[in-house]
């Protein structure tokens, strides 16, 4: 199949950082002003595309936002995340062992997890019936993502597993990337669509549709689902990455966490349309969440725990309703403008697909931590894709549909919007970072940053080593000692979840040794 030039744009925005330092965007990333309006605008100055607001008006309003998010995901409900990390990659033989610590995941113990929220209480209630299933996971036709089957896998605590730098880089999370942009282009439709005439009128400024769409397929820019697909994963890219900087390892030494601003630089603020793709992914949230609101004011959000319940659950209430109002006055996202026309069914359900193939791939990833997150926040945006484009209004409603949307796509969806607004809140703490410096201290960042940039991304293959007494051999040992630890605490939770363990343990291994040499110990990853 040939890969269209809208594909081609995106993957050369999103993915590559070895090209010459576009300093003028940097200066505009880093030091754009805030508007000082509460509220969207009718005369849009930064316009976002399909939406009725500016990204000078969401910063705005972000800091509130982001406030009442951070304490919303710490509350019971919304910060235990049952999935499952140990299900193998559909799509290539991923090694398993991650050769860094903080690629761990730290579970939870199941016994502190409200007993109605837990697997045994799960399996006696009677689940929606599954458009297709595979082996711990299905999906729905409604679903834009495959689920983890809840009556499996292990409880997280997402607020003690934080998304941060980990140190997983090269081949492999390349190879993650590069499938979730190449391999999932628009296919046997593409060319009838693009021939289509355009289902309805919409104007769409001129600074967002140059980001992915300026005279790429000869279409005139009229495919306005495709455009949107990709701004949603540079936009999941982008805020993944801007994680990775707001909390990143700055001596490894001294085990000292915090911002970098280098990382920043190179990684989003030298390619805005990276910024307002998180900034579009974040009204996109905003609209669904407003959509959803009257719902939420109807969920069940009760832990079973009569003596701690009421306050923790007033609190809960409390903060969610705060997102929700500023989600009604923020969130000025125009669904109705996609999936019109005699081509809407089939341009959906190839959408779905799409998206569901993102979610498959997350179990390739080969970082415990990344792939957790990657599964939560992928989970979240297929959540608000199927609240704007698959539930009606009737369909809304908890007491006539409590099964409509499970536990699980609730915490990844609230947890997700968190992750977009934190990577603005970070943006926000960046400007002010780059602010605080002179000219020659800018210059001597960016100068650094080219450097760097210069060479990121231009793997060699790995030297063997030596001797398995060497370095190699201490980091394959300390990881092996960190998975067995894993596995000890997987066995006491159950048989199930130790198997799952035992088998990512032993595929990690096997990937490992060089099969025409094993005695020189393990490959490099």
């Amino acid at each position: 199949m040939r890969r269209s030039l809208a594909l081609a744009l995106a993957i050369a925005a999103t993915v590559r950082a070895d090209v010459p330092l576009r300093r003028q965007d940097v200066h505009s990333v880093l030091e754009s002003k805030p508007t000082g309006s509460p509220a969207c605008r009718q005369q849009l100055t930064g316009p976002i595309e399909t939406t009725n607001c500016d990204y000078e008006t969401l910063e705005d309003v972000n800091e509130q936002l982001y406030t009442h998010l951070h304490d919303l995901v710490t509350t019971p409900f919304f910060r235990y995340f049952r999935v499952d990390l140990y299900r193998e990659c559909p799509y290539w033989q991923e090694n398993g062992l991650c050769m860094n610590r903080e690629c761990g995941v730290t579970s939870a113990d199941e016994s502190d997890i409200p007993e109605k929220w837990r697997a045994a209480s799960l399996s006696k209630v009677q689940l929606p019936h599954a458009s297709l299933s595979l082996p711990g996971c299905y999906y729905r036709d409604s679903d834009f993502c495959f689920l983890d089957d809840q009556t499996e896998g292990e409880y997280v605590d997402l607020v003690q597993n934080p998304e941060r730098f980990t140190g997983y880089a090269g081949v492999s999370a390349g190879r993650v990337w590069s499938s979730i942009y190449n391999e999932n282009c628009f296919g046997q439709s593409e060319l009838s669509l693009l021939k289509a005439p355009s289902p309805a009128e919409v104007s769409l400024p001129e600074p967002s549709t140059s980001v992915f769409v300026e005279g790429s397929d000869g279409d005139g820019g009229q495919c306005l689902e495709k455009r949107v697909y990709y701004r949603i994963i540079s936009g999941l890219h982008a805020s993944i990455s801007t994680h990775i900087c707001w909390e990143n390892m700055k001596d490894q030494t001294q085990g000292e966490w915090g911002p970098d601003l280098s990382c920043f630089v190179s990684r989003v603020a030298t390619h805005p349309e990276r910024l307002q793709n998180i900034y579009f992914n974040t009204v996109l949230m905003l609209r669904a969440l407003s959509r959803i609101g009257p719902y939420l004011a109807k969920y069940d959000l009760c832990s079973g725990d009569h003596d701690t319940d009421a306050s923790i659950e007033e609190f809960t209430k409390r903060e969610l309703g705060s997102v929700v109002d500023l989600a009604q006055t923020v969130g000025k996202f125009d669904e109705s403008v996609l999936f019109r026309g005699e081509n809407a069914l089939v341009l959906k359900e190839e959408f779905k697909q799409h998206f569901r193939n993102v979610s498959r791939i997350m179990d390739c990833v080969g970082c415990d931590k990344c792939r957790l997150w990657g599964k939560v926040q992928v989970t979240g945006v297929a959540t608000a894709l199927k609240i704007l484009f698959e539930l009606d209004e009737k369909a809304l409603d908890p007491i006539a549909n409590p099964n409509l949307l499970q536990r699980s796509e609730l915490v990844a969806f609230i947890n997700t919007l968190h992750r977009f607004s934190e990577s603005l809140h970070a943006a926000n703490y960046f400007r002010k970072d780059w602010a605080a410096m002179d000219a020659k201290q800018s210059e001597t960042l960016l100068a650094d940053v080219e450097k760097k940039s210069s060479t990121r991304h231009h793997w060699s293959p790995p030297a063997q080593p030596q001797s398995s007494e060497g370095p190699n051999a201490t980091t394959f040992d300390n990881a092996l000692r960190a998975r067995l630890a894993e596995l000890y605490k997987a066995c006491e939770r159950g048989t199930a979840v130790c198997v799952r363990v035992v088998a990512s343990i032993f595929s990690g291994l096997s990937s490992l040794f060089d099969r025409t040499n094993r005695h020189d110990g393990p490959r490099e990853l």
